[in-house]
Formats: structure tokens, C-alpha cells, sequence
């Protein structure tokens, strides 16, 4: 890649302080933009560790005064609480188990990051994810692929970027792993080579996201813990406070653990039942989009998929698209499959797309 301006999406953390020092040091004309997102003035977010604080803003301010490149703030706080967390409040209403990264950089973080660029004479973004982009013809979009530290891969939550703004974008750190990033910020002496990864939802410092629920007006109905006969074997104080999967907070079996089965936000009750019974291998996907840029011509699809961060992908076949989304067959039941997240399509590396996890 040639030398040319390139503006750097800087969040505070090591990461994208790394990917900066990286591109300036190949000779890039670097531009540093944080994104506002959240007012977390007088949270445990201001004292640092978490994405988006105010403690972040300085830090990605300080990287950029070491380095000697501009750097400047957007505040998109308003639109990032009308794409992401009113979506988050909405989806736990529902008894959904929503992931706010994804709505995020699927909705919000890269539309008006490459508008800046272009702002100031920029044609591309670089940020600090895991991934990788390859352009296998000049001609066509890239690839999203998975970064080549699966510990720190990061593609699942990009399947929702709109293909064509890929073109414009890079991932510098796709290709190094976490302890190389590390070492990297070390050498560079960066004033964030030690800090801590941010481990919670940025919005939600202290990690109590039934709180934050309850306090925007989401909380679901109360109602009653029932066993896969319809007994109840208890009650609970809103349906947002579960999640498929969920083994904390469900009463006992005669001393066997229960794990919540399905969420009924309409009724408030909560189905619980033993392990064995979260294993399912027939699932639908809604809202589906391609990565790849383009609908697969050959269905069924052969593919691996990927129903949560962290997840291993499960080979499966995913049927032809219709008004409703695509069925997906596992071929391997997976167990605490939760409505509301992603559901990520993989052809060894290469993200051809995903969707949601339908009720």
C-alpha cells in the first residue's frame, strides 16, 4: 500500500494506538478520530478501562500527541443511542439476548468514520479490530476473513458492515497477535501499552445490564418460572433479567441445576429444564446479509456457523433465503442457542455473511 493519508478510528485502548504507530511508521500521513458514543461523566467509565469513557478520549489524545498527528473527537452520542442502545433496551423487552458490538459496527461506527476521512482528504480507515480484508480481484470487494489470532478475531462482529464501505477500510493488526501488539505498543512507548482490554459493554460500565434495562424502561413482564410440563417452580421479576442458557438465578431440580430453555416476553413466563434440553440443531436466521457482497448462487449452502463470540463455528447446511430469513441445520446440536444474536457464516476464514437468531 502506497504512502497516503489515512485516518485511524483510536478507541484509547492498545489496539488501535498500536495500528496507528504501525501505519505512521510505514509513512503514512496519519489523522486520529475518536468516536464519542456514550456521556459516561461520573461512571467507573471515566476512570478508564472501559471503551468510549472520557479516560479513553484522553488516552487516544496522548497516543496522538507521542506520535505527532492530529487527532479529533465526533460525538455521535445521539445516533448511537437511537441504532444501539435503544436496540439493546428493546431486545431485552422482547426476551431477546441482543450483542450491541455487532449493531454497532453494523449500523453506526463506520458510516461516519469514512465520511471524516473523506472530510479531510482521506480515502481510508484503519482501526485496531482483528481481521483481515484481501482483495482477491481488483475488480470485486474484499474479503473479510478471520484475523490470524483466532484468540482475538474479531470478524464475527463485523459480518454487518456494508461490503462496499470494506473497500476503504484496514485492519493493520489482522495479520499479529495480541502479544505482538503488545510488544509493538512497548517499543513505541505508547502511554497505553499496559492498559487493561475493555471486558464490558461500553454503555454499561458496571456490568449490570438488568439495571440498565430497568432504568431505560425496558424490564419485562414479571411472571413465572415453569418446567417443561407448564409447573411452576417459582417466579422472577422481569423476563430481561434471563437469557438462553442461563444457569444462575433458576431454581433446582431436587439439587439438579436447571438452565432457562425459552423466554415467553409476552406471557413473562421463563421455561426451565435440564442441560440436555438446550441442545438443538435446527435453527432460523433473520435479517440476513452477505458479506461476500453478493446472495450465494448454490443452495444449499455448505458452510460453518458461528452462533456466538467465542463459539467454535459448527458445520451445517443453511437453506435459500426467504421472506422470513434462512433455516440453518446443524450438524452437531449446540447447546444455549439465545434469539437476538448473531449468527455468523464462514467458508474456512472468509465471512460470507449472517444474520439473527430468530425465537
Amino acid at each position: 500500500m502506497k504512502a497516503e493519508r489515512i485516518v485511524v478510528a483510536m478507541s484509547g485502548g492498545v489496539d488501535s494506538s498500536t495500528a496507528a504507530a504501525l501505519l505512521q511508521e510505514a509513512g503514512h500521513d496519519v489523522v486520529g478520530v475518536t468516536l464519542k458514543l456514550t456521556d459516561a461523566t461520573g461512571t467507573a467509565a471515566s476512570l478508564g478501562g472501559r471503551c468510549c469513557g472520557p479516560r479513553d478520549i484522553e488516552d487516544a489524545r496522548a497516543t496522538a500527541a507521542l506520535l505527532g498527528f492530529p487527532h479529533y473527537v465526533l460525538d455521535e452520542t445521539a445516533a448511537f443511542k437511537r441504532a444501539v442502545i435503544d436496540d439493546f433496551v428493546a431486545e431485552h423487552a422482547a426476551g431477546r439476548t441482543p450483542n450491541p458490538c455487532v449493531r454497532c459496527n453494523e449500523k453506526l461506527k463506520f458510516g461516519p468514520l469514512l465520511r471524516f476521512a473523506r472530510a479531510v482528504g482521506a480515502r481510508r480507515l484503519a482501526t485496531g479490530h482483528y481481521a483481515r480484508l484481501v482483495k482477491k480481484d481488483p475488480r470485486s470487494l474484499p474479503w473479510l476473513l478471520r484475523a490470524q489470532d483466532l484468540d482475538k478475531d474479531q470478524s464475527y462482529f463485523l459480518f454487518g458492515v456494508p461490503a462496499p464501505l470494506l473497500e476503504d477500510v484496514v485492519f493493520p493488526l489482522g495479520e499479529r497477535t495480541k502479544d505482538e501488539v503488545r510488544a509493538l505498543a512497548r517499543h513505541h512507548r505508547l502511554p497505553n501499552a499496559s492498559k487493561p482490554d475493555s471486558q464490558q459493554i461500553c454503555f454499561v460500565p458496571d456490568g449490570d445490564h438488568k439495571a440498565f434495562v430497568e432504568a431505560h424502561g425496558g424490564a419485562g413482564r414479571p411472571g413465572q418460572v415453569i418446567d417443561e410440563q407448564g409447573a411452576s417452580v417459582g417466579t422472577h421479576e422481569g423476563t430481561h433479567r434471563f437469557t438462553v442458557g442461563q444457569r444462575r438465578g433458576v431454581p433446582l431440580d431436587d439439587g439438579r441445576r436447571r438452565f432457562v430453555l425459552r423466554i415467553e416476553a409476552a406471557t413473562g413466563q421463563v421455561v426451565v429444564g435440564p442441560r440436555d434440553a438446550l441442545q438443538i440443531r435446527n435453527l432460523r436466521v433473520s435479517d440476513v446479509r452477505w458479506t461476500s457482497g453478493s446472495v450465494p448462487r448454490i443452495w444449499p449452502l455448505r458452510c460453518a456457523v458461528q452462533l456466538r463470540h467465542r463459539a467454535l463455528a459448527s458445520p451445517a447446511w443453511v437453506t435459500a433465503p426467504d421472506d422470513s430469513g434462512c433455516g440453518v441445520d446443524l450438524d452437531s446440536p449446540a447447546h444455549g442457542v439465545a434469539p437476538g444474536q448473531a449468527a455468523v457464516f464462514y467458508d474456512g476464514d472468509r465471512v460470507l455473511g449472517g444474520g439473527w437468531i430468530a425465537p
